[in-house]
């Protein structure tokens, strides 16, 4: 009987599908998402989605006991890269905005990044998303802007 793979395990199939041979010259997971402790929930190539969560550590937060912005800016661009891997050649952000709407705090235990291809043009990906608490509470929405820095022979 074959094992189950994880959602993981199944991106860096599809990432392999698209990358081929050159992917092994890539850091998967990069050490920023294993640094946070991030988690691959699942993704939709064809629909260009992808989930992440994120515990919420104590290591990150402010004075006020609540989750540094910056900590969730890194967890929603630790979610964007692998989703804009997943659906266009090699690109960078260009541009990320946030909009918080409620603090996230260490007794939320996590949080969920949902993450969407929002457009594409000739060299440039729309990416938006939002950042969830445990219970689904909308904490921030975010918008990226990627350029495809070259294509995939």
């Amino acid at each position: 009987m074959q094992p189950i793979s994880t959602p993981l395990e199944l991106l860096h199939d599809a990432l392999r599908r698209r990358y081929g041979s050159s992917l092994d010259s890539f850091r998967l997971p990069p050490p920023s998402f294993t640094s946070m402790q991030g988690e691959i929930l699942g993704f939709d190539e064809q629909a260009g989605t992808l989930s992440a969560r994120f515990p919420i550590l104590e290591s990150q937060l402010n004075p006020y006991g609540m989750l540094q912005g910056g900590f969730l800016a890194a967890a929603v661009d630790n979610t964007f890269g692998p989703l804009s891997m997943l659906v266009a050649p090699p690109n960078v952000t260009r541009r990320m905005e946030l909009t918080y709407s409620r603090p996230a705090t260490l007794d939320l235990g996590f949080i969920v990044v949902n993450a969407r291809l929002a457009g594409r043009s000739e060299r440039q990906l729309e990416l938006s998303a939002d950042i969830l608490d445990s219970q689904g509470r909308r904490l921030a929405r975010a918008r990226a802007m990627h350029w495809i820095v070259e294509e995939l022979e």
